[in-house]
């Protein structure tokens, strides 16, 4: 049980650290649309998301399938920005039914990606033999969940608050947090060392 509470608290600690400020900006483009009534939208995309980053997690771990840490944290940075643009371009679309099936394949896909981000840090905290592996990772993942579930809730809280207690429209409350997600990664992206190669 310890052992548990261990790699549990490492997962939390890993989304909620400013070091992986790249998965809250991620998560938070793609939970800024919706709003609790979409609850059942967000809760289908973050297990697209769980699912697609569980899959590589456990590739990667498993030496099943290898991808430098450079070229992953880099197509990190574009799943967030396109993310964030896909949030504005939609944003003043009334329903969000049409775009279910593109953004969840989209979400599925995206956590693919950040998984392979996962899995490089677990590796670095765990270097025990590969049998051995599994709980660790399974406990790991579990906190990297919980975590998640937070920052979406975080979110969807304030989210509430701005529109309703500051009166911010629902369109121009996304155009503002999409834009500031853009502004951030845009020069990280400008920035990353793929472009040193």
């Amino acid at each position: 049980m310890a052992d548990f509470w261990i790699y549990y608290q490492i997962g939390l600690r890993h989304i909620w650290s400013i070091h992986a400020f790249d998965h809250l900006l991620f998560l938070t483009a793609l939970t800024v649309p919706f709003a609790f009534k979409d609850w059942k939208k967000v809760l289908l995309l973050v297990s697209l998301f769980t699912i697609g980053h569980t899959i590589s997690l456990l590739l990667a771990v498993f030496g099943v399938v290898s991808i430098k840490t450079i070229f992953i944290e880099f197509f990190i940075l574009i799943t967030i920005l396109i993310a964030a643009l896909f949030s504005i371009f939609s944003s003043g679309k009334s329903s969000k039914n049409d775009s279910v099936n593109l953004v969840g394949f989209l979400t599925l896909f995206f956590g693919i990606i950040h998984g392979f981000g996962f899995s490089s840090y677990f590796n670095i905290i765990n270097n025990s033999a590969t049998k051995e592996k599994l709980l660790p990772l399974s406990e790991f993942a579990l906190g990297i969940e919980s975590a998640q579930l937070v920052v979406v809730l975080i979110v969807l809280i304030f989210s509430y608050l701005v529109q309703t207690v500051f009166r911010f429209s629902k369109r121009d409350f996304i155009l503002v947090i999409s834009s500031f997600i853009i502004g951030i990664v845009v020069p990280m992206i400008i920035q990353n060392e793929i472009w040193k190669r």
